[in-house]
């Protein structure tokens, strides 16, 4: 699925299943809410934070899905087109990272 496909998927499934987006506001609050479950589990389960027994059943995975979902509903009730977005974002971290990363001592 590309970038373009989910964006239209979400945007079907807000429309056929959800009624209505939530206000930006909501979702940037749900958005928070998705990205703290994704913290959880890696700080439990790749950290040193030791892993409930009702975590350990969590899917990462499915975590991440869900911020990407909110993520996408935001963009498109704004009018972002993500891919545009995405390859702006990865022209100006070409350009600008270009030496940075392979010129950290700490990254050797």
């Amino acid at each position: 699925m590309t970038i373009e496909q989910a964006q239209k998927a979400v945007d079907d499934w807000i429309k056929e299943n959800g009624v209505r987006y939530f206000d930006e506001l909501t979702n940037l609050a749900m958005l928070t809410e998705e990205v703290g479950e994704v913290a959880r589990i890696i700080a439990r389960r790749y950290g040193e934070q030791s892993e409930k027994e009702s975590d350990k059943k969590k899917d990462l995975g499915e975590e991440m899905a869900d911020v990407l979902f909110v993520l996408i509903c935001l963009a498109n009730q704004t009018g972002i087109d993500l891919t545009d977005a995405l390859q702006k974002s990865l022209d100006k971290k070409a350009t600008r990272d270009k030496d940075r990363h392979h010129n950290n001592s700490k990254l050797k």
